[in-house]
């Protein structure tokens, strides 16, 4: 096989980490959605805390190092991770299906290119520059 070979051009995604993590984005939101179906179902709370993750933003007041700070501490798997693995362990409760609903929002959000904060500026993510000044 040569760099020309149209079957290289099929693995193009592979060795570009944006894409790959896009990617993964919606792998977590798939997964992440048939897990709450199966074992919660609740939409209406699902409805109300899609987007409660986007709190995270108001750090952005503080500046935008100390916002990029706050926003990738509520935009990490880290604590949904915590939340849901608390949840799995203490028995039934609200705990793993908030964790999988907060792994929805990081999923869309990989997904659409939406990736953790810079220090220099909201629109500087580790995934590339968003907003209407790409």
């Amino acid at each position: 096989m040569t760099d020309r070979d149209p079957r290289r051009d099929r693995l193009a995604f592979l060795v570009d980490p944006v894409a790959l993590q896009r990617f993964e984005g919606g792998i977590i939101l798939a997964l992440s959605l048939l897990l709450f179906l199966k074992y919660s179902g609740a939409w209406l709370l699902y409805a109300l805390l899609i987007l409660a993750p986007d709190v995270f933003m108001l750090g952005y007041l503080r500046g935008p190092r100390a916002g990029a700070a706050i926003y990738n501490l509520g935009h990490t798997w880290l604590l949904p991770g915590l939340i849901g693995i608390v949840g799995l362990l203490a028995g039934p409760g609200a705990d793993v299906p908030i964790a999988l609903i907060w792994f929805s929002h990081l999923g869309v959000d990989r997904l659409l290119g939406y990736g953790l904060k810079l220090p220099t500026s909201f629109q500087d993510t580790h995934l590339g520059r968003i907003g209407r000044n790409r």
